[in-house]
């Protein structure tokens, strides 16, 4: 079985980014739903299976479940469904070349994913994740950049 890209994934309902945190936080974590539901402070853990059967969740507790899980699947789908793009807060670091090698990789594929569906008229759902993925991935980049030639006060914490 090949290796899942977590960071790749996006899901296409609520519910299936809700089943995804709990898949990637069993795969990755080794986290039953019991002990996850333990991490957001729940009573026991019907409550999270009844979330996940109707797809709703208190917004209060989305921040939790994807902590304990490990993963923001549930924030990404919010954002890609009100069409905004989601990127994490670059720190302005030089980027290692298996990063740059990574974003080279986002590039073959989503390209790949898009000559398919034009070729064909199939496979929209994995171009367009693709595509998004990818915009992410190199905004990422061009903001990282930007932090990169700010001038910064390096803060460091001694324990």
């Amino acid at each position: 079985m090949a290796r899942c890209s977590w960071k790749r994934r996006s899901p296409g309902s609520l519910r299936q980014a809700m089943e995804w945190c709990l898949e990637h936080g069993r795969e990755k974590h080794n986290l039953s739903v019991d002990r996850i539901a333990d991490h957001m402070g729940l009573s026991n853990k019907w409550v999270l299976y009844k979330w996940l059967e109707n797809g709703r969740m208190p917004a209060i507790l989305i921040r939790p479940f994807e902590s304990a899980c490990g993963i923001d699947l549930v924030t990404r789908y919010l954002g890609h469904s009100s069409n905004k793009m989601l990127i994490e807060i670059p720190t302005g670091r030089k980027a290692s070349s298996r990063e740059v090698h990574d974003l080279q990789a986002s590039f073959t594929q989503a390209v790949g994913l898009l000559l398919a569906f034009y070729d064909t008229q199939s496979g929209a759902d994995e171009a367009h994740s693709a595509l998004t993925s990818l915009l992410e991935d190199v905004a990422w980049h061009r903001k990282n950049i930007s932090e990169h030639m700010q001038p910064r006060l390096e803060l460091e914490v001694y324990s």
